[in-house]
């Protein structure tokens, strides 16, 4: 047998115990740098692995106008939220949601038993009302959580619809401002995160984690309330009597761009697009529909023509027999036998067709397509909103004699409604061509801090001052004078044109008694402060004129918002002249200290009718100084005379 020296022995002792130290060393080495260098990564990849998340969808921002008043918010709609793993009983626990839901058990219990971690029950289990979550909650079942969750509301139904547009199920907005501002409005989502085995079992010694959500910021408008109720009204009462096939109105703030109000019809709740056809709410008319302007369009040939100093409106005359040939072609005036011998003013007040013909001519096509261009047409405005069009412009090489002289009144073009308001609002602010917009500020929903400001974009200056001022005058002059008569408001400067223009229909051909009526109009005329544009698409039983049917309803907006906003009367504007049988308003005397027998000589113009016991007269409505139409009624109140008085 042979033996084993020690030498040797201690030779392979210390071979063993190098080695063991080297094994050692590298454990040593490893621990050390999964604890110290990737311990935290792996910490995270284990508890991913435990962890199931439950979302907590953040709070959309609100949505104001300038004054704050609250367009857009959100309502508590929690969502339920199912681990199967946990659910011991899911027959039970299928039947009990399902009675509670409104579902059938068997859609229940597919769900609770699904092979995934956690479970939203869509589309029933989503954004529930508070009454059936608290049901759920009293009963405890395992497996079964309610998430904190939230819908959107619209507190006005169907006002502002199509600039507020909608958000969906899953609080994405889908159009309108909710659409474009989407990501500012959203926020960041939040999640409950609570621990479990491989079986899905939760971990109880486990803590869980709560990360809160980030709330969206809140977005404050340029639009005013108080202008926005008044369109709303109007729109819903030309709507009622005149069964258009479509409406719109917009009013901005010629100084900034921003838009004070802006609706259409058809419109649609928010709240309920689902039970509407799209084409009602994908179509917000003032910014998406084109269609020939009309005589609103000659605004632009009057701005061109002053600038460009062809014309003289009080010393230059025209004499208008009905028609003016051009090319071969004849153009008529909408005034059967024209409006014969007139300054270039009275063409304007007017609306003289072939006046403005020559206008066009006077200027030709290069200077006035160069101003039309100018004023923002044939490209899109910028405004912050999904959906604008462009409009359509001859090509250059289409424009001949004919062209040019339809372009100068108002047809064979299309533009947008909000081109037309920015474009004359820049005729009437000094020259001044600004970026329409709807978004003022971004403001923090906990602070009340602004985040960010919108400051107005001035794209251009298109024309002077100068022309800007006999613009304003000559426009003034057609509410007072001319085809805008109907838009007059007693105590306020209000200046406008009105548009009255041909549809096209599918053979290409004008369509006969289905005309686009419209009016645009200003005021204070002397320094504007609202511009106001109306277009009723196809009135019924009515004379289409815009005149007629669009000038008033502007009249009553820019009265009523002028009002509301607190703008003072004003007495130094041109007085309205009235032609048969319109007659002149009456100014209400002031009635109060008279006596029943003091009165008899104020029912010539008047109705009056009286109230109360005694022989004087103590109040009185409208009160004193108002102008009202001649016959209409005045309330006056009688009380005896009191003794105290001398």
């Amino acid at each position: 047998m042979k033996r084993v020296s020690n030498v040797t022995m201690r030779r392979r002792l210390v071979t063993v115990f190098i080695f063991a130290i080297f094994i050692f060393a590298i454990i040593t080495v490893r621990l050390g740098y999964v604890q110290f260098v990737i311990g935290d990564v792996l910490m995270e990849r284990a508890k991913a692995s435990w962890s199931r998340d439950i979302t907590f969808e953040p709070e959309r921002g609100k949505i104001l106008d300038k004054n704050g008043e609250v367009l857009a918010e959100n309502v508590s709609a929690p969502t339920v939220m199912i681990v199967p793993r946990q659910i011991k009983e899911p027959q039970k626990v299928a039947e009990s949601l399902a009675k509670i839901l409104d579902m059938p058990v068997k859609d229940a219990y597919k769900e609770i038993t699904k092979n995934a971690s956690i479970v939203r029950l869509h589309p029933e289990g989503r954004k529930i009302s508070e009454e059936k979550a608290d049901l759920i909650q009293t009963l405890s079942m395992n497996g079964v959580y309610i998430a904190e969750d939230s819908k959107r509301h619209y507190p006005n139904g169907e006002y502002l619809s199509h600039v507020l547009g909608f958000s969906g199920i899953d609080n994405q907005g889908l159009t309108g401002l909710e659409l474009y501002y989407d990501e500012k409005l959203r926020g960041e989502a939040g999640s409950l995160s609570f621990f479990s085995d491989a079986k899905g079992q939760r971990m109880p010694d486990m803590a869980d984690v709560y990360d809160a959500p980030e709330d969206g910021n809140n977005l404050q408008l340029t639009i005013d309330s108080r202008v926005q109720t008044i369109i709303e009204r109007e729109l819903d009462l030309a709507v009622s009597k005149y069964n258009p096939d479509g409406a719109l109105a917009i009013a901005v703030d010629p100084d900034t761009g921003g838009v004070l109000a802006m609706s259409s019809r058809p419109n649609f709740d928010p709240e309920e697009y689902q039970s509407v056809d799209a084409d009602i709410y994908n179509r917000n008319l003032p910014i998406w529909s084109t269609f020939e302007p009309g005589s609103t369009f000659k605004i632009i040939t009057l701005a061109a023509a002053l600038e460009e100093e062809v014309v003289d409106l009080y010393e230059d005359e025209f004499t208008d027999d009905g028609a003016i040939k051009v090319d071969g072609s004849t153009l008529h005036c909408w005034k059967s036998g024209g409006h014969g011998h007139q300054t270039f003013l009275e063409v304007v007040q007017n609306s003289c067709n072939p006046g403005f013909v020559t206008l066009g001519q006077k200027l030709g096509k290069e200077k006035l397509f160069s101003y039309i261009n100018k004023f923002g047409f044939g490209e899109k405005t910028g405004i912050d909103l999904q959906g604008e069009e462009n409009g359509i412009l001859f090509k250059p090489e289409q424009i001949g004699p004919v062209e040019l002289a339809t372009t100068a009144f108002g047809q064979g073009v299309s533009v947008t409604p909000i081109q037309q308001v920015m474009a004359v609002s820049a005729a009437v602010n000094g020259g001044y061509l600004y970026e329409p917009y709807i978004a003022d500020s971004w403001v923090d929903p906990v602070t009340g801090e602004v985040i960010e400001q919108t400051d107005p974009t001035l794209k251009d200056t298109v024309i002077s001052q100068e022309t800007s001022a006999e613009i304003r005058e000559a426009l003034e002059s057609v509410v007072a004078k001319g085809t805008g008569r109907s838009a007059y408001v007693d105590g306020y400067r209000i200046g406008g044109k009105t548009g009255t223009a041909q549809k096209v229909g599918d053979d290409g051909k004008y369509m006969s008694n289905n005309h686009i009526v419209s009016f645009i109009g200003f005021a204070p005329a002397n320094d504007p402060e609202v511009v106001v544009y109306l277009a009723i698409d196809n009135p019924k039983d009515t004379v289409q004129f815009g005149g007629v049917v669009a000038a008033p309803i502007v009249g009553n907006i820019i009265g009523d918002s002028l009002r509301a906003l607190g703008v003072e009367l004003s007495d130094d504007g041109l007085e309205k002249e009235y032609n048969w049988p319109d007659q002149p308003r009456v100014e209400v005397p002031d009635l109060i200290g008279l006596t029943r027998s003091d009165i008899q000589q104020y029912l010539v113009n008047l109705s009056i009718e009286a109230s109360g016991e005694g022989d004087y007269i103590i109040d009185q409505e409208p009160k004193a100084g108002v102008k009202v139409e001649q016959g209409e009624q005045i309330r006056i109140y009688f009380a005896e005379k009191n003794e105290d008085e001398n």
